[in-house]
């Protein structure tokens, strides 16, 4: 099998990658999907507006979300995962895990994309993604025992972007020692995920620049900003229901794409 790569899935404009939850306490639309029937007609709408891949998740990673294990895991995966593959062949699959076990069974049964919020740091992971050809969408987190650590979201105290972006070179360093092509990797920045809102906002800012900062093509990256609370806290309406951010969303990919970010991961295309 060839190496995964993004390039031509970059071609001829953005590249929208639909967010399909498959739990029961996601932040935004938790239980909405569990049953594979909501799932798939969810996957087709989300195709049907333009979704050019599918991210399918079955551990929230929100702020307080419990870890469940790799069985329960993949109890919710299979049969969506199996009604994907026969309703929608034409779709590629990312996979949204943390679990080697998950992961290798996902790329079993039909996974392009192995997306993992800890940057492939599991040593699992990444023996994973070494020795298989798919494509890996890497984000930089910050970790806080088994779970993720989360900061109070408003902690006042001035920050920069620098150590996000020193955290997010450390993923690229991590898979580029590995020696995989850089043509099957995204790195995303990870916003909110151990960051608070004054650091997402000059995150954001750094955009720009992070380019040259990280030596890393811009088509290249994947922004995952949907329906996040520094969206809403940006536009001064922080108790905005994560349901309603939608069109702050697609304000944001709006604004990404003036300096040319092309991938983003998303609930909702708009």
């Amino acid at each position: 099998m060839l190496p995964f790569n993004w390039g031509p899935l970059l071609k001829g404009g953005p590249l929208f990658i639909g967010i399909l939850n498959l739990t029961p306490d996601s932040f935004s639309d938790g239980g909405r999907f569990l049953a594979p029937e909501a799932a798939l007609a969810q996957a087709r709408a989300l195709v049907a507006a333009g979704a050019g891949m599918l991210d399918l998740g079955a551990e929230s990673t929100r702020p307080g979300a419990a870890p469940v294990s790799a069985a329960t895991e993949w109890d919710r995966l299979e049969p969506v995962l199996a009604a994907l593959r026969d309703q929608l062949p034409a779709t590629p699959l990312s996979l949204d895990t943390r679990h080697p076990e998950v992961a290798a069974r996902g790329l079993s049964a039909g996974v392009a994309v192995l997306n993992d919020v800890t940057g492939f740091s599991d040593p699992g992971m990444l023996a994973l993604a070494c020795g298989s050809a798919c494509g890996l969408i890497a984000m930089r987190s910050r970790r806080e025992g088994t779970g993720f650590h989360m900061p109070p979201y408003d902690d006042p105290v001035p920050r920069d972007s620098e150590v996000a972006i020193r955290e997010l070179l450390a993923v690229r360093d991590r898979l580029q020692a590995t020696g995989i092509s850089e043509t099957r990797v995204l790195l995303d920045p990870g916003f909110g995920f151990g960051t608070t809102f004054l650091e997402d906002a000059a995150l954001w800012e750094a955009l720009p620049r992070l380019p040259e900062a990280l030596a890393w093509p811009v088509q290249r990256f994947c922004l995952g900003v949907s329906r996040k609370r520094f969206l809403a806290a940006r536009a001064g309406t922080p108790n905005l229901p994560p349901d309603q951010r939608d069109g702050l969303t697609a304000a944001a990919h709006t604004e990404a794409r003036r300096w040319d970010y092309r991938v983003f991961r998303t609930h909702a295309i708009g």
